[in-house]
């Protein structure tokens, strides 16, 4: 039995076409894409705003920018980056007017080149310049027990996640989602946030040690 071209599950269904028959106002090449992207724009919207019926408004408002744009779509990036370019865009005019909390200084592209960038681990854990072991650890890492691959795997470890990159400043917020939830390459997030190479890897640097570290204490043994 062959596979309908329209079929979102069909492997070989080349992107390009897909996009040609969406131009030409097929409504499977429609169906197909919002099959294929449409949980991933839910995710990253719910990033920006505070509910997920604000989310999902952000996700039709994209379809719909989609729909508009079509025409102007030149193929100069990636579908996928055109994509989560409008959703990113609409995503945070929505957070703007709905009045998160949200500072100033965050709106600003917080790792520019000039910024010296944090340390994963802070540097009181280090042994001093005037200690014998200068630069060993003072307080080590601590064991996230047996199986850390399981408790990561559990429920209330990927709720824990959640929280830490919500509370994440906005820039750094955005570059972990795309990159570490959704899977885009660093290329397609410099695109998308119109960052440069260095500032997304600074971004994300500091992301995942925030978020690393806030599974560190999560795991840290209780103390008596």
């Amino acid at each position: 039995m062959s596979t309908h071209p329209l079929d979102p599950s069909a492997p070989a269904r080349d992107e390009q076409s897909l996009i040609a028959a969406l131009k030409r106002r097929e409504e499977g090449a429609f169906v197909t894409l919002v099959e294929r992207y449409h949980p991933s724009l839910l995710r990253v919207a719910a990033s920006f705003v505070k509910r997920w019926a604000e989310a999902e408004e952000v996700v039709q408002d994209t379809w719909l920018g989609v729909l508009r744009g079509l025409e102007g779509f030149e193929g100069r990036s990636s579908f996928k980056t055109w994509l989560f370019r409008i959703l990113v865009n609409r995503a945070r005019t929505r957070a703007r007017r709905e009045a998160r909390s949200v500072p100033f200084s965050d709106l600003r592209d917080d790792a520019s080149e000039d910024d010296h960038p944090e340390s994963a681990v802070p540097p009181d854990r280090f042994r001093g310049p005037d200690d014998p072991y200068a630069g060993h650890w003072a307080v080590p890492p601590q064991s996230w027990g047996e199986s850390p691959e399981q408790r990561l795997l559990s429920k209330e470890t990927h709720g824990v996640i959640a929280k830490a990159i919500d509370e994440l400043p906005v820039r750094q917020r955005e570059v972990i989602t795309l990159r570490d939830i959704e899977g885009l390459s660093s290329e397609e997030v410099c695109n998308v946030l119109e960052l440069s190479d260095s500032n997304q890897r600074v971004l994300l640097h500091r992301a995942r040690s925030r978020v690393r570290s806030v599974l560190e204490r999560y795991f840290a043994p209780e103390r008596g």
